[in-house]
């Protein structure tokens, strides 16, 4: 069965959201200086400590992201109530600085997983699958470009390609043993995964927030935006995960390229 208009204009949505400038290109416009040349200014310890408090953030966030979901899947998404939350969480993290981040990033990355939860369910997934809440996580990895990915391949059907059997493996353990057995090599590879991209935003936030300029005020705007990316992210994600159900992956593919 072809798409109708309507889905056509939401397939034409979600290629908009998903292939959109990153976070870094929004970031830079809102503080006037381009994130990548402070990026390159901070020192590599820094690097090693994003990508260990994005692993801690989320481990947790995996726990408890979706605990107090709705299962109604007729409301609309509770965005703004996200943004907020994260935008306060920044705050704490642009008046206290770069220490605050190990404080702050797994409270900002379990609100953002919540809030990629809802888009879930207002687009008809099923919460209570481990599948779908392994989705929910996928969609952190799809805000960041690996170094060692193809330019050519860069996009966002070659990030799904690149973690899906290692979603495939995590929810089939989490199916059998639940979300008690992290510490499995099929969960840890999934994580691993996942944080490598989700560290190279996450530092490029980090980055924007080291800004002397930008204080509290401009770390809740920050924040602001890296919970609207994560959104956007989720929302394209979870619209052509709805389409594939209806009209299967292939032909939801061919017409995405197409567009």
């Amino acid at each position: 069965m072809a798409l109708s208009p309507a889905e056509l204009d939401d397939l034409k949505t979600a290629k908009r959201l998903l292939e959109n400038p990153g976070l870094a290109a929004r970031v830079s416009s809102l503080v006037g200086t381009p994130v990548e040349l402070v990026l390159k200014k901070l020192p590599p310890s820094l690097h090693g400590a994003v990508h260990s408090a994005t692993r801690t953030a989320i481990e947790k966030a995996l726990d408890v992201a979706v605990l107090t979901m709705s299962r109604s899947q007729q409301e609309p998404s509770s965005n703004l109530w996200h943004k907020l939350a994260a935008g306060a969480s920044g705050a704490a993290g642009g008046l206290f600085g770069l220490p605050a981040l190990a404080l702050e990033l797994p409270f900002s990355t379990t609100i953002m997983l919540r809030s990629i939860a809802d888009i879930a369910r207002s687009e008809g997934e099923d919460l209570r699958l481990p599948e779908v809440r392994l989705q929910c996580l996928h969609v952190l990895a799809l805000g960041g470009t690996s170094p060692s990915d193809d330019v050519a391949e860069a996009g966002y059907f070659a990030a799904r390609a690149a973690l899906a059997r290692a979603v495939s493996e995590a929810a089939e353990h989490l199916a059998k043993k639940g979300l008690t057995q992290q510490g499995a090599p099929a969960i840890v590879r999934l994580i691993t995964q996942i944080a490598a991209r989700f560290s190279i935003v996450v530092s490029e936030k980090v980055a924007a927030q080291a800004i002397p300029v930008v204080g509290a005020l401009g770390g809740a705007a920050i924040n602001t935006l890296f919970m609207k990316h994560y959104q956007d992210m989720g929302r394209g994600h979870f619209i052509v995960r709805r389409l594939e159900r209806l009209h299967g992956q292939e032909e939801v593919r061919r017409l995405y390229n197409g567009l």
